[in-house]
């Protein structure tokens, strides 16, 4: 989880409220809509309570509501003037929590972690919220929980204003909402439910890895039901712009004659790091990704990036990152100004293992995928990364070692000892001797033959059925010792009489010394 406490305010009716509050002599019980022209005629964007009753709704064309309706009172819509009121509301807002953000054109996010006891607990805050905006004429759905997915859903679909959720609670509370909770767009919707999904509860229980497949080529979050799902969750970090920019990092430095020669740029960029490093030490940060920019008295800009495994804030580390790359360079007639950009940072609070030593523990492996990621190509650097599957040579899958990785959490490992080697992909042997429902008593691998000494199994593994065809047959895997002393990992893939293939076969998956 994210740790984080987000507030969802939710306007339901934001842009009539305003209207009403202009127009506080009118009857409330005037079925009126408000309206602006669209590309094929006027068109419904916001109604008042009587209108909805009377059959008009946001989306439909002012001739269809007038045909149901025909006292239907329309006025313009004022869509500027109702995201001005938005904003002078999110500055409003900083009264609770100094993080505050517009959500879309009819909603607020604040971030209460850390202020919610100055309002006697996070009860009370809503409490005052809910108050507060009804004096000013607004009808609000607030929620807060640790994400702004779950904040979000449960402001606009939860059962009652004022829900407060917690870490372990969330994913029950999301179950039971349905499917548009997750901000997906309408055709995404549509073909969940066609697929019999129709709540958030129907799409955790769903692989998450059949889910990335099916929409694995999705352009945007609206159309990528996985993603939403995932920052619902809190399993992917999702990012709102506050009101108040976040503090932009940047070293600077012009020079009073343009340089020529890129070697020369190796002490500039030196300084430029120093600069960099101590205004993120200030800000307790560690940079990401970072840019250098060299300005060329032409106008051109030369730009270098960099990105790294973990928030690095260490001079010497950013130069090296650029060293090998100052010579692609083009100085052309000169460069005379430089910038380097921490264009992405995290949190990186101040450690240190003793008085002489600067470097922090666990740093020594970031800075080598950074150095080789740079060296060698971002693609070509690796690592592990567990993913949700019982299949042994499934289990893990390589991603570049720079990328965020996913959100796709990893089964339960088996209480079960596995190989130190494991092959990507099983290896066939041939069993000279073995009893029907038994381990082999004999086998060739590799034209070397092995009598079996010791066995223990089997660990039977059946076939992911939302995954595999119908014809995938179990494995029963055995860990067998050899006359030599060798261990060895091995399966019979499928029973006899099983009804899927003919007689088993057998593989060796690994090695255990």
């Amino acid at each position: 989880m994210t740790g984080r406490r987000i507030v969802s305010i939710w306007f339901p009716r934001f842009a009539m409220d305003r209207w009403r509050k202009a127009h506080a002599d009118t009857d409330d019980g005037l079925p009126v809509a408000l309206a602006s022209e669209a590309a094929h005629g006027t068109v419904i964007d916001a109604v008042s309570e009587a209108a909805r009753k009377a059959g008009a709704k946001a989306g439909q064309k002012v001739t269809d509501a007038r045909a149901i309706y025909p006292d239907l009172v329309v006025e313009a819509s004022d869509p500027g003037g109702d995201a001005n009121a938005l904003m002078r509301l999110c500055k409003w807002a900083r009264r609770w929590s100094p993080w505050t953000a517009l959500d879309g054109a009819d909603g607020l996010l604040l971030d209460s972690q850390g202020t919610a006891h100055l309002f006697g607990g996070e009860a009370a805050m809503l409490a005052d919220m809910n108050n507060r905006l009804r004096r000013l004429g607004f009808a609000s759905r607030i929620a807060i929980a640790p994400t702004i997915g779950g904040a979000w859903a449960l402001a606009h679909f939860g059962d009652r204003s004022g829900i407060i959720i917690d870490d372990d609670a969330l994913d029950g509370a999301l179950a039971p909402l349905p499917i548009e909770s997750l901000r997906i767009n309408a055709d995404t919707a549509l073909l969940l439910r066609r697929l019999g999904l129709k709540t958030i509860g129907d799409l955790i229980d769903i692989p998450a890895l059949s889910l990335a497949r099916r929409f694995r080529k999705t352009p945007d979050a609206t159309t990528n039901p996985l993603r939403r799902l995932e920052q619902a969750r809190g399993r992917i970090e999702e990012v709102a712009e506050p009101l108040v920019p976040q503090t932009v990092y940047r070293a600077a430095q012009r020079v009073a004659e343009p340089v020529l020669h890129v070697q020369i740029l190796a002490p500039i960029l030196a300084d430029l790091a120093d600069d960099l490093c101590k205004a993120l030490e200030d800000g307790g940060r560690g940079l990401r990704r970072v840019r250098f920019e060299a300005f060329r008295v032409d106008g051109h800009i030369a730009a270098l990036h960099a990105e790294t495994a973990a928030p690095v804030r260490t001079p010497d580390h950013i130069c090296r990152l650029f060293a090998e790359r100052l010579e692609t360079l083009d100085a052309g007639f000169g460069f005379d100004a430089f910038a380097l950009t921490a264009i992405w940072h995290d949190a990186m609070p101040a450690r240190q293992k003793g008085l002489a030593e600067d470097e922090a523990e666990g740093l020594a492996l970031p800075h080598l995928i950074d150095r080789l990621s740079v060296r060698i190509g971002v693609g070509k650097v690796r690592r592990a990364v567990a993913y949700a599957s019982h299949i042994p040579e499934r289990s893990v899958v390589w991603r570049p070692a720079l990328e965020e990785q996913p959100g796709v959490a990893a089964m339960q490992a088996p209480r079960r000892e596995r190989p130190i080697r494991l092959f990507d992909r099983p290896e066939p042997i041939t069993v000279i001797y073995g009893t029907p429902e038994g381990p082999p008593k004999r086998f060739r691998w590799r034209r070397k033959l092995h009598d079996v000494i010791k066995v223990e199994g089997p660990e039977r593994i059946a076939p992911e059925w939302w995954r595999e065809r119908s014809s995938v047959r179990l494995r029963d895997y055995y860990k067998i010792e050899d006359e030599d002393g060798r261990r060895f990992w091995i399966y019979r893939n499928g029973l006899i009489d099983d009804g899927r293939g003919g007689p088993p076969d057998w593989f060796l998956h690994g090695l255990f010394a």
